[in-house]
């Protein structure tokens, strides 16, 4: 039967707008494709490998913390992504260094690779892979891209200034990521941060960092970083 409010065609639109908006948040998103990696109350889905760092659920947000005398820490997804957007906020302690990977991996043991070239070992549970650099320290290389346990930078901001300029101390930050075969992207409060292609790793986890303090004389024990709003689209 005909909707007899929809008597033009513009009416018709106007209230499938209205209806569309009013659809609840999860709904739209993904209407959207886009998918929440955290349901914002458990860890579910998520799983701690290489390090001993804490990690809890708090208000929404998964909060890591540091601990000391132990290694860099990952909380992993246990699904694997390869083309995709993933976008996160994250607030960080002025003290502290942290990440986020990206198409990254561990060995379930004692593992020999060859990495450009060079034969290397990578202890059992050691993740490894693209990282978004989390950096609030002078360098400011927050939005750059680091391959933790490989090759070391592949994208830093030193010639980047407007993106060191956007991270903020303190304060809520934004971070994109988006991959589509070699070509790896990054943004950082809508700042373009990194823009590059490399094709070492075409898949892996998804996985939020804590680095290691060592035995905590130098960084003190306790220092947090929070994320929350984790959610990926799939290309």
């Amino acid at each position: 039967m005909k909707n007899p409010a929809c008597s033009s065609l513009h009416l018709c639109s106007l209230f499938a707008l209205i209806g569309a908006l009013a659809a609840p948040a999860a709904v739209r998103a993904a209407e959207s494709g886009w998918v929440s990696l955290f349901d914002g109350k458990t860890l579910a889905g998520w799983e701690q490998h290489s390090g001993k760092a804490l990690y809890r659920v708090e208000g929404g947000m998964i909060v890591g913390q540091t601990v000391a005398n132990t290694a860099n820490s990952f909380l992993c997804t246990k699904k694997t992504y390869g083309d995709f957007v993933l976008e996160f906020e994250f607030k960080v302690a002025p003290d502290m260094n942290s990440g986020v990977q990206f198409r990254s991996e561990f060995y379930a043991k004692e593992t020999e690779a060859e990495i450009a070239g060079k034969k290397k070992k990578f202890p059992a549970d050691r993740v490894f892979g693209y990282q978004y650099e989390i950096d609030p320290s002078p360098r400011a290389f927050t939005g750059g891209v680091y391959d933790e346990a490989r090759r070391g930078w592949l994208a830093d901001l030193k010639g980047n200034a407007a993106a060191q300029k956007a991270f903020k101390p303190g304060e809520w930050n934004a971070a994109r990521i988006q991959c589509k075969g070699d070509h790896i992207q990054t943004w950082i409060n809508g700042v373009k941060a990194a823009d590059f292609k490399d094709g070492m790793t075409l898949r892996g986890l998804i996985a939020l960092q804590v680095h290691s303090i060592g035995d905590g004389t130098k960084k003190k024990p306790g220092e947090e970083i929070r994320w929350r709003n984790i959610r990926i689209k799939e290309l």
